[in-house]
């Protein structure tokens, strides 16, 4: 699976964790930044990863922050995205089998390394339910669509 990873300074090294560990298992990698633990904004890398997922480029995206909110917030600015702020497997997996989440976000100071290896791992792995589920997505669509009318 083509896989894109995005963090700000703050979740740099987790976001390295995470896209070793997914290498490992075969899946390709596209890191849209940022390169170091210097200071930057998150936005535009976030929302970079996030219009990779929407575009088809890639299959899913991962962001990585301090706490991984404003990572979710920037990604889901993106017409398409599904960004889910995820803090276990039990999230990861209803984010992915329920609402079709296309985007996974992580906080490096909520979230230590073991478990988000795991949380990319469920993420990656799970597939989306659909039946009841996709009306509830048709109205995020729907309301989506609204919002950028005029």
């Amino acid at each position: 699976m083509k896989i894109a990873v995005a963090s700000d300074h703050a979740g740099f090294a987790l976001k390295q964790q995470v896209a070793d560990h997914l290498r490992g298992l075969d899946h390709e990698i596209v890191d849209l930044g940022t390169d170091s633990e210097e200071s930057v904004d998150y936005p535009p890398f976030c929302a970079a990863a996030a219009r990779a997922a929407v575009t088809g480029e890639v299959e899913l995206a991962f962001v990585f922050g301090g706490s991984g909110n404003g990572e979710q917030m920037a990604a889901n600015k993106v017409h398409g995205c599904r960004a889910a702020l995820c803090h276990d497997e039990f999230t990861a997996r209803m984010a992915r089998l329920h609402n079709n989440a296309n985007v996974c976000a992580m906080g490096s100071r909520v979230t230590g390394a073991g478990v988000a290896l795991e949380i990319a791992e469920t993420f990656v792995k799970t597939e989306y339910e659909g039946g009841r589920h996709q009306n509830r997505l048709d109205l995020l669509t729907k309301i989506e669509e609204e919002e950028t009318e005029g």
